[in-house]
């Protein structure tokens, strides 16, 4: 079954607890975005935030880097209490660099995953697929919630799930899922939807998880 990752971007930080309470029985994942007003346009928060999520739920945290720099801040969120860390292969300049943060991460028994934007394809990941844990297709260009679904991610999934064959790495899609397109996604092959203000939007936060599974 397709495991589902509300993104902490849309929830109430005035009434975070509250809200975490609201959904982490219903969820697997608790995704949590890094943006850094470089990489991307917009900036959310550091690793403190993410230390205290980490006191008040026991999901597995998946923690995603839009930032330029995603070595140098690893540690700190490793040190968070990040269950995934997943970069962008936009981030780094070469492929020895991913190699090495992947290794590191791997070392501090931490998943590793590879995002890549709407307008980068799939095959810049053939030299990391058999080492990573995850890939996250962004369905939308990164750095804001509540944009619409970019439907070349579809042909993104298919093709990781093609390439798959006997590794281990899962597919996760971020961005304009709602119950339509979280449809479309996992009939595509996505293991892991992230949905933000799908769920913390909804009168009903658990009939809405349970409509994209």
């Amino acid at each position: 079954m397709v495991k589902i990752a509300p993104s902490v971007l849309s929830a109430n930080f005035a009434n975070l607890q509250k809200d975490i309470d609201s959904i982490k029985n219903d969820c697997e994942y608790i995704h949590y975005d890094v943006m850094d007003g470089h990489f991307v346009p917009n900036i959310s928060f550091g690793y403190s935030i993410l230390s205290d999520l980490n006191k008040i739920c026991d999901n597995y945290l998946d923690v995603h880097l839009m930032i330029s720099d995603p070595s140098f801040y690893a540690q700190n969120f490793i040190d968070a209490g990040a269950d995934l860390i997943t970069f962008h292969f936009e981030a780094i300049n070469n492929d020895q660099d991913i190699h090495s943060l992947i290794q590191y991460l791997h070392e501090h028994h931490v998943d590793a995953g590879i995002s890549i934007k709407p307008g980068t394809p799939v095959n810049v990941l053939l030299p990391f697929l058999d080492d990573i844990d995850l890939v996250l297709i962004m369905s939308v260009e990164p750095g804001f919630g509540g944009q619409s679904f970019i439907t070349s991610a579809l042909d993104k999934i298919e093709e990781l799930k093609t390439l798959r064959h006997n590794r281990s790495y899962l597919i996760e899609v971020d961005g304009g899922i709602n119950a339509i397109t979280a449809k479309q996604c996992k009939d595509a092959g996505a293991d892991v939807l992230v949905a933000g203000s799908y769920v913390f939007k909804a009168e009903d936060r658990q009939k809405a998880i349970e409509s994209l599974r």
